[in-house]
């Protein structure tokens, strides 16, 4: 399957999306996005690639630790699940994929909707927006999605509206290292995959939590780039979910997800 060497791809940290910002292979409708950093809630969507969108990913609740969210994926079913991953017209599509440390990050919100409500959230790294969708649905009272691809961000409101759901903002650029926002949480999942961007999101993240005192709750299924890096020394297990048999196929043999959160100490360690 075509689809699944750009999971392969991922899931070994050989592709660094930081460097695919805002990229459109071959132009079209979503060069219009390249000059766009934020959504706002009320605009509509390019007709063209909504209708794209629709015609090309599959409304979907199953096979996730998180039936309540509906959600607009590439599955099976999908013709581009097979087709040449050139043949795609936009950037590659990893917001089509529900990862496991989103899906827990998202299991763990709908169960303990204290750990949102009534806050701020930033879901950093959104792809599908399942996270920022749960939130919404668990009394945050602001939610900001953050993706570097505008395609996830038209994917993102979509989902929005599976889920009857007003969109929330969205920001469609790369926020790591920029000043620290005044958030009362950060979530973000499967985002250490690679070594560089792993080290900005530490340094980034401590910056959070120490200007602002922002909580940071991290899921991932136990990827060695996560395993691995000096940030997991710092990190309190919070949970940890057994995975769906559909999401374990999918993931080459990952068995379960952990939601973390991350406790630095003062200083900013390297």
């Amino acid at each position: 399957m075509a689809f699944h060497g750009w999971k392969w791809l991922l899931l070994l940290g050989r592709q660094n999306t930081l460097a695919k910002a805002c990229r459109s292979r071959r132009g079209g409708p979503s060069l219009c996005w390249k000059r766009c950093c934020h959504w706002s809630t009320g605009k509509s969507l390019d007709p063209e690639v909504r209708a794209f969108l629709e015609e090309n990913t599959e409304v979907t609740n199953s096979g996730h630790l998180t039936p309540e969210i509906r959600l607009r994926l590439l599955t099976p079913r999908c013709r581009f699940w097979r087709e040449k991953p050139d043949l795609w017209p936009y950037g590659d599509p990893f917001w089509a994929i529900y990862w496991p440390g989103g899906q827990a990050l998202s299991r763990y919100i709908l169960d303990n909707p204290r750990v949102v409500k009534g806050r701020s959230v930033l879901d950093l790294g959104s792809g599908c927006g399942a996270t920022a969708i749960a939130a919404v649905m668990s009394g945050a009272s602001q939610v900001l999605a953050n993706d570097i691809d505008p395609i996830a961000g038209m994917a993102m409101i979509l989902n929005c509206e599976l889920n009857h759901l007003n969109p929330f903002p969205i920001t469609i650029k790369n926020i790591i290292n920029s000043e620290a926002g005044n958030w009362d949480l950060i979530v973000l999942g499967d985002m250490f995959y690679d070594e560089q961007l792993a080290d900005g999101l530490h340094h980034w993240l401590q910056k959070c939590i120490r200007v602002h005192q922002t909580e940071v709750l991290i899921g991932d299924p136990g990827r060695h780039q996560f395993l691995s890096h000096s940030i997991h020394s710092q990190l309190h297990k919070v949970i940890e979910y057994s995975l769906p048999e559909y999401t374990r196929q999918e993931n080459y043999g990952l068995t379960s997800s952990i939601v973390w959160s991350y406790q630095p100490s003062n200083s900013l360690d390297n």
